[in-house]
């Protein structure tokens, strides 16, 4: 009978040790700290000095705070069902076995490798009146062509939401493609016996097929729009006035330029919790299907 050497049931153990630190100090950890200045007075520097929900209080009576969830609620909802509509035309297109697949898919994924602020300059300068897009359709002979949404208050989010989805949508193509390639083969030949019509299989079987992929490219995208803030900072700097301010930069200021910690980590916290609520059902639900 083969004995196990002790040393060897330990050092998968001691291996993981690094990444656990990690996890507890600086994630859990830095959460916990979070909630806890929250609920002080801390200014410049963290105080001890309890106040309760007090900051909780002070940021949902702030104007600005509530326009940036509104914004964030807008820009979110466009994001995500403009990327996942996008990136499945794209993957659709491309699964038809094109000329140049691999050609294509480097164009649709390129945009994802940029960085949000050297996307976010590209699409100010294309955006800004009397350059890019604008002077392009002048050049062109449509004169009269205006294109000012990124100086309207009240246009100035959906200028962010083309510029991400942009650099987001290859990404979706990526995972969706590598979705459909995973579909039986047998199923289209099935489908096309009975005389199916070809979005009809993609509505009633591909999508359905598709279902753990799709909740993935909602999980990134949900936390990508949670986190919002290179894009607007490179893009408007939060501007015109703060027609395009965000959670994340609100918190940025108010941590940074504002010396007022306390209101920061409120901040930080309340968006904690949507990004838990994503998380919770797709944790409940792969650990399900762990289980089955």
């Amino acid at each position: 009978m083969r004995i196990r050497h002790p040393l060897r049931q330990v050092i998968p153990f001691a291996a993981l040790l690094p990444m656990a630190l990690t996890v507890i100090v600086g994630y859990l950890g830095t959460v916990l700290w979070s909630l806890r200045i929250s609920l002080t007075n801390s200014r410049s520097f963290p105080s001890d000095t309890f106040v309760g929900m007090a900051q909780y209080t002070r940021l949902f009576e702030n104007e600005r705070w509530l326009l940036s969830l509104h914004n964030l609620a807008l820009y979110g909802v466009l994001f995500i069902g403009a990327c996942l509509v996008i990136g499945f035309l794209l993957a659709v297109f491309i699964d038809q076995n094109v000329t140049g697949e691999g050609v294509l898919r480097t164009i649709f994924l390129y945009p994802y490798a940029m960085s949000f602020v050297a996307t976010g300059l590209v699409w100010q300068w294309m955006l800004t009146p009397g350059n890019g897009i604008e002077q392009a359709a002048h050049q062109f002979g449509f004169a009269g062509f205006s294109f000012d949404w990124i100086v309207d208050q009240d246009m100035v989010i959906y200028t962010v939401v083309i510029a991400t989805v942009w650099q987001a949508s290859g990404l979706v193509m990526a995972m969706m493609l590598a979705g459909l390639r995973g579909i039986d083969g047998e199923i289209w030949k099935a489908a096309r016996l009975d005389g199916i019509p070809t979005w009809r299989v993609y509505l009633s079987i591909v999508l359905p097929m598709m279902w753990p992929t799709i909740a993935t490219v909602l999980l990134l995208l949900s936390t990508a729009v949670v986190k919002l803030f290179d894009a607007v900072v490179a893009m408007t700097q939060g501007g015109p006035g703060t027609a395009s301010e965000v959670p994340a930069k609100f918190i940025m200021d108010h941590l940074f330029g504002r010396a007022n910690i306390a209101l920061a980590s409120a901040g930080a916290v309340v968006l904690l919790v949507p990004v838990l609520a994503m998380l919770a059902p797709y944790a409940y639900a792969r650990s399900r299907k762990g289980r089955a």
